[in-house]
């Protein structure tokens, strides 16, 4: 079930029903969840569920549903199994015959799309990036080679690196900052990726989703690639001479040789 991504009061009423009625909540984090169960009065029993839970431990619940009891599954916010841990134990739960429903609510994805202010009528969900250069550069660059909208999600400290690599390959493509979503101080920072890495080089504060808006023409932004800083920013990021001229060649459309070539003198 879905619960609020900052205000506490968005939790639905349905929810907190639910909340109230189930045997025990099972949470990536306990402390986070029971502020949330303290804010609205519910004494129901906590524990954890997280990344870290072994298999034996996920067979044990499954046989206690199998038995009749009625857990309550919540991700720290928002809505669980998108980019949490709670997926294992609903698979197992369903190949066990166990019914699994789903109680909706708050999304960060959704929220972030809301108040981003971006052309974003299709999207593509990517959660946390690979922190492995070679992955994570693949996926930066289906990104900028995609037309549809995406939705990232950062840590705020790392926030302003993701800008700056998203900066050498999305050009003038709109992106959106979105942090503190549903609290007081919520912001929805719009502007390119490298405006928005310049204002966030330190970090950003609260929670942060990033939106990059939808293109009919992702191939519009190859005459701005600045090569220098282009292949200079991705050594930096420890990305290999192959990698970075594979994604050399398809930002300025010419072949993986030549790019190769124009990467290994950058490189002197």
């Amino acid at each position: 079930m879905a619960t609020p991504i900052g205000n506490l009061d968005d939790l639905t009423l349905r929810a907190l029903k639910v909340l109230q009625e189930v045997d025990v909540v099972l949470a990536e984090d306990t402390r986070h969840t029971r502020k949330l169960l303290t804010h609205h009065g519910v004494s129901t029993p906590l524990r954890s569920l997280h990344a870290h839970t072994s298999e034996a431990k996920i067979a044990g619940l499954v046989e206690a549903l199998r038995e009749g009891a009625r857990f309550a599954l919540v991700s720290d916010a928002g809505t669980p199994v998108v980019s949490d841990p709670g997926m294992r134990l609903a698979a197992a739960a369903r190949d066990a015959g166990v019914r699994v429903t789903v109680a909706p609510g708050p999304s960060a994805v959704l929220a972030a799309l809301c108040v981003a202010g971006l052309h974003a009528d299709r999207f593509r969900f990517w959660g946390f990036l690979p922190r492995t250069s070679g992955k994570r550069a693949a996926v930066l660059d289906a990104i900028a080679a995609d037309g549809f909208a995406h939705v990232l999600f950062e840590a705020p400290s790392r926030t302003g690196t993701l800008l700056a690599e998203l900066a050498t390959r999305l050009g003038a493509r709109r992106v959106a900052v979105c942090r503190e979503l549903t609290k007081v101080h919520e912001e929805a920072a719009r502007g390119t990726a490298a405006e928005l890495a310049e204002r966030f080089a330190e970090g950003a504060r609260g929670e942060v989703t990033i939106v990059v808006e939808a293109s009919d023409d992702v191939e519009v932004h190859r005459e701005e690639v600045d090569e220098q800083s282009f292949v200079a920013n991705r050594v930096a990021a420890g990305e290999k001479p192959k990698a970075i001229a594979k994604a050399l060649a398809a930002a300025l459309g010419i072949t993986t040789a030549e790019a190769y070539e124009r990467v290994v003198a950058l490189r002197r």
